[in-house]
């Protein structure tokens, strides 16, 4: 690569394996080709939602690359609260870059309510809630299915000028940015002279993207299945949605510097942006919930309060079942760890986690009698949120809590299915609302057998074909 390439162009646009089974670039791989390249920094803009944030954000950090955090959202085109066919089929693209705490705070906000609120087939944003978090935000005007593009494609110029003034107006002037592609597709043609016409009369700036789904151009056979499995057909069928185009890649900086050659700012403006966006993530703060009884009494003496007495009624049973039990092992063991979790700043944890088990059994809800390293606290075990007493089955308390090295306490719960909704709105009404208590998110990844009878239908290949090559591959090969 020629030595004046390095660090000019930065992809503000780019779609990871977070946005499921649409884009196809895994991130561990994505920074490697950054690095690769030259780039100094590189943005993921997952399509409504973000979910790789922090696992992007921690390995660019570690690489040495600076992550830019942004969304492609969708945007109703009514509100939110309409959702008839016609704001299904009438919603556009908007892409959102973080450039600062603001921004990312306000970006978060958006994506949380496109997922509460505005889902209709996607999550969607509206222009009135994108007005309330447009602040430390910058916009661009995204790929064909934007809001812009879209109404180039139509010849509605007055409108697309129209929209182009609304979103300048709402980010402020050098933060809304319009974007032009080069990916071979006839309309984008059109849309790119039109961007260039809309620059040259408002004064809007352009900026160079890509719409990255695949890291390498040979990948698009392979992309053109994953839609094929997203949207359950084949690749055989007529009519069925797929990208028109081979160049949806992760271009090399060289080429992208030379597409937009006749774009006046269109490379300059992707590294001005990226300089301009910083977001920090702190990973060592804890922020608990406070526990609050009205009492007078901190947390750390109410804690110590309900675990003297439920450690009281623990061991009057134990005594019951073992007239000859060694109650000073026990006594120093409580003293310990009630010692270490109020030195650690945890007694409000271990007493949420307890009211909300005992609300569980007062109604009748069925909850484990709990299982990891927490099982190997007596603290645990005198609150009721464990069942089976450490000492008596030889489980030590430093696998759960080790006052030389400051970690959060992990307590497993195990709530049954019928009646796990009850608890969730409990600890919601009880500690301050849904702003304030989370639900989490898992993601499983297909395993070889299964990504093959996938990838075996959408290919139309005969089940007893693709089935008798899954059975010859292991189950973790």
């Amino acid at each position: 690569m020629p030595e004046d390439t390095p660090g000019k162009f930065v992809h503000l646009h780019v779609h990871t394996e977070y946005s499921l089974l649409d884009g196809a670039i895994r991130i561990d791989s994505l920074l490697q080709r950054v690095k690769e390249d030259g780039m100094t920094a590189v943005a993921i803009t997952d399509h409504g939602t973000m979910f790789g944030v922090v696992d992007f954000y921690q390995k660019a950090q570690k690489a040495g690359i600076k992550p830019i955090i942004g969304c492609e959202c969708y945007v109703a085109p009514r509100t939110l609260h309409d959702k008839t066919p016609l704001d299904h089929k009438g919603v556009s693209h908007l892409v959102l870059l973080a450039e600062n705490q603001e921004g990312y705070q306000n970006l978060c906000a958006l994506v949380t309510q496109a997922s509460l609120e505005g889902f209709y087939h996607r999550p969607r944003i509206d222009k009135q809630l994108l007005a309330k978090h447009c602040s430390g935000l910058i916009g661009l005007s995204a790929c064909l299915k934007g809001e812009i593009p879209s109404l180039i494609r139509a010849g509605k110029i007055e409108d697309a000028d129209k929209a182009a003034k609304f979103y300048l107006n709402l980010f402020g002037e050098n933060n809304f940015f319009l974007e032009v592609q080069n990916n071979g597709i006839p309309d984008q043609e059109i849309v790119n002279r039109g961007i260039l016409d809309i620059h040259n009369r408002l004064g809007i700036p352009i900026v160079a993207t890509n719409d990255c789904h695949y890291l390498n151009k040979t990948d698009v056979k392979a992309h053109d299945v994953l839609l094929c499995v997203q949207t359950g057909r084949t690749v055989n069928d007529d009519g069925r949605f797929k990208f028109r185009t081979d160049a949806l890649y992760f271009k090399p900086s060289r080429e992208m510097i030379d597409d937009f050659a006749g774009y006046p700012g269109a490379i300059e403006n992707t590294k001005a942006i990226a300089d301009r966006c910083y977001v920090e993530f702190d990973f060592d703060t804890f922020h608990f919930p406070k526990f609050d009884l009205n009492s007078t009494k901190s947390e750390a003496e109410i804690f110590e309060d309900k675990v003297r007495k439920g450690y009281a009624e623990k061991i009057d049973i134990m005594r019951q079942k073992n007239p000859g039990i060694d109650e000073t092992v026990y006594k120093k063991r409580v003293d310990y760890e009630i010692s270490v979790i109020n030195n650690m700043g945890f007694p409000g944890y271990f007493l949420i986690v307890a009211d909300f088990i005992e609300y569980s059994k007062k109604k009748g809800i069925p909850v484990g009698p709990g299982r990891g390293s927490a099982a190997g606290s007596l603290v645990a075990y005198s609150l009721g949120i464990t069942d089976l007493d450490p000492i008596e089955h030889g489980l030590i308390f430093e696998r759960f809590l080790n006052p030389s090295r400051k970690s959060m306490p992990d307590i497993d719960v195990d709530f049954c299915i019928n009646g796990r909704e009850d608890v969730y709105h409990y600890v919601v009404d009880r500690y301050g609302g849904s702003d304030y208590v989370a639900q989490i998110i898992t993601f499983g990844k297909m395993k070889a057998r299964a990504v093959i009878r996938d990838v075996g239908r959408a290919l139309d290949i005969p089940l007893s074909e693709v089935d008798a090559i899954a059975k010859l591959v292991p189950e973790d090969p």
